[in-house]
């Protein structure tokens, strides 16, 4: 694909990509069972050990082995990010579009109903949402979906206000065509590149906001590893054991920093105004 190749020659995209993709390799690691260690064995005469070539990374208060509890932890983490990500893509799409092509009363009450939720805090509106339904993995799902709906409707609002104004949009309403086959086929087809970039963006917000839910307790429930959670176990041991914090922050920074790369170098590749200047 034309994408994929763009964005190993782009700089910063080719870093970003890279680390992606180490993590998705690790995830897929843990989900098959390829870890140094069981992630929920207690090596009780090894509790707190510091970084060796038996264990990576340490382990914990437990004597449970870090390393193995970050590869399960990222595919926890990624599958949240993920999914949630996914339904606010969803459902933002959905409202965005229709609040643009039909204007008027419908416009006015869905984005009022946006905007009351972007009055909130993300990290705010999820914890109010959680509070109500309870602490769990699919809380978490969808209450990061309902903190990120708003901005993927605002999103693709603004873009459809624009395009049905177009002579394209007047002449497949001239040949007759449906209102369904012209949102899909000639709208939605044209906020693809804006929605890609918004996605790869979204992503490191989900899961920063995932972490700071399981930080809380509110997101992935022990003895289920969670890089959040982790960090959570570990605060009241950061002068003896440092490296079980050290090693989970580093691992959602540099997981943020990734999917923030990846968003810069698609928002200049599929910027029009980008390609005109290269070209």
């Amino acid at each position: 694909m034309r994408i994929v190749r763009d964005i190993a020659a782009h700089p910063t995209g080719r870093v970003g990509a890279a680390i992606i993709l180490l993590y998705l390799l690790l995830a897929l690691c843990g989900a098959l069972g390829l870890t140094p260690h069981d992630p929920l064995q207690q090596f009780r005469i090894d509790r707190l050990q510091a970084p060796s070539a038996t264990y990576w990374m340490g382990t914990d208060l437990f004597g449970r082995d870090t390393a193995s509890r970050l590869m399960i932890g990222i595919g926890h983490s990624f599958i949240i990010a993920f999914a949630s990500v996914g339904l606010a893509t969803l459902f933002g799409t959905l409202i965005g579009l229709l609040a643009g092509w039909w204007g008027g009363l419908a416009d006015g009450l869905f984005m009022r109903a946006m905007d009351v939720l972007l009055a909130f805090p993300a990290i705010l509106l999820a914890l109010l949402i959680i509070a109500v339904t309870g602490p769990g993995t699919f809380t978490s799902i969808a209450a990061i979906a309902i903190v990120y709906t708003p901005i993927f409707a605002r999103v693709v609002r603004g873009p459809t206000l624009s395009l049905k104004r177009r002579d394209f949009v007047d002449a497949a309403r001239t040949f007759g065509s449906s209102q369904r086959y012209i949102l899909s086929r000639h709208l939605l087809l044209n906020l693809v590149a804006p929605l890609t970039v918004q996605v790869t963006l979204a992503l490191a917000w989900a899961l920063l906001t995932e972490a700071g839910l399981s930080f809380l307790g509110l997101g992935t429930q022990p003895p289920a590893p969670s890089l959040g959670l982790m960090m959570s176990e570990a605060r009241n041991l950061m002068q003896q054991a440092p490296w079980l914090l050290v090693f989970p922050g580093l691992t959602i920074m540099l997981g943020i920093l990734g999917f923030n790369l990846c968003g810069d170098a698609l928002r200049d590749i599929l910027d029009p105004r980008t390609q005109r200047r290269t070209a």
